[in-house]
């Protein structure tokens, strides 16, 4: 299936052109990507990715699609990957990094979420668990957590204030 994504400009301006999902920006555009913290009293949750997909542990996220918005984009990724409805909740946007020809914006959202209400999409996710910030830690340094997603773990903890 083609899955379109909306094009920006430098200003992060949805620009009305689009491309295919796979294909390369094409030069002086970007494209969107959003994560998403969820915590839950001193935990987070996290995902395990599937093989294909890397098979590290990461934060819940991915790709708007065209005529998205960002947040209507973080709140489709959570109900796709984890079977979870936050269309009710309001994200905290934090932050947005550009990187290349990326705009990511990443998101917070304190929810107490039952782990065994969620049903993760097989396609995409192998595993979901709560973690603490030291485990996380202990992940990434043994090289199982996904080190783009580690990174914006890290923006999360020096938005709060614990770096």
């Amino acid at each position: 299936m083609i899955e379109y994504r909306d094009l920006y400009d430098e200003n992060k301006q949805v620009t009305g052109k689009t491309f295919i999902k796979g294909e390369q920006v094409p030069k002086g555009y970007y494209y969107l990507i959003v994560t998403i913290v969820i915590k839950n009293n001193d935990k987070y949750l996290i995902q395990k990715r599937v093989e294909r997909k890397g098979g590290k542990w990461a934060l819940t996220g991915g790709h708007p699609k065209a005529g998205e918005t960002s947040l209507e984009g973080i709140r489709e990724e959570v109900k796709e990957e984890l079977g979870i409805d936050i269309t009710k909740d309001n994200p905290i946007l934090f932050k947005t990094i550009t990187h290349n020809d990326q705009f990511f914006d990443l998101y917070y959202l304190e929810k107490d979420i039952n782990i065994n209400d969620i049903k993760i999409q097989k396609e995409e996710v192998d595993d979901v668990c709560y973690a603490t910030k030291d485990e996380i830690i202990k992940m990434h340094n043994e090289n199982k957590f996904h080190e783009g997603h580690y990174k914006m773990f890290e923006e999360y903890l020096k938005y709060i204030g614990e770096v």
